[in-house]
């Protein structure tokens, strides 16, 4: 009797283990769903959307090099640098982010001339990633996106030249 007394306990024991069990990998399961949903919802900017921050960046560091601010310079290309590595994780779906490795030459041409405090080879960089991006734009059906030397900057309250 005993031993059936024991036998039933273990099985009493092994039941109640089981169904917590399943009750904890059920929530755990709704949890990891809802996640998942929200996660899917959340939003993720376009590619349209990165590349318009990179054309303000764009227009802002041009004014910043031909003004000699270096550090402005500097902060716009890395501004850009970061938006590309942004495009790189959050974009992988679009055929076109590969071609986004055109352009480290490019910026490294201009990295250059920003840590030399060089003018003239930051126009010259500067001409070459703007050509860049227009080749890019071509190579993936964006031709019509023309990109170019800036003729103003992008903000009237932004000051372009290095405070003194």
């Amino acid at each position: 009797m005993k031993y059936i007394g024991i036998l039933f306990a273990v099985a009493l024991i092994s039941f109640v283990s089981c169904n917590q069990h399943t009750d904890n990998t059920q929530a755990l399961q709704a949890q990891i769903d809802s996640l998942q949903t929200r996660l899917q919802q959340s939003y993720k900017p376009g590619l349209g959307e990165f590349m318009s921050g990179i054309q303000v960046h764009h227009n802002k560091l041009w004014f910043a090099g031909i003004n000699n601010n270096w550090k402005l310079a500097d902060f716009e290309l890395s501004e850009i640098k970061e938006t590309l590595e942004d495009i790189q994780k959050y974009n992988t779906d679009r055929k076109e982010v590969p071609s986004i490795s055109m352009l480290s030459g490019p910026i490294d041409e201009v990295n250059k001339a920003i840590q030399g405090k060089d003018e003239a080879q930051f126009k010259a960089g500067f001409m070459l990633l703007t050509n860049t991006c227009n080749t890019c734009h071509h190579a993936n059906h964006f031709e019509f996106n023309v990109i170019k030397i800036p003729d103003a900057p992008p903000f009237t309250n932004q000051n372009f030249k290095p405070e003194k």
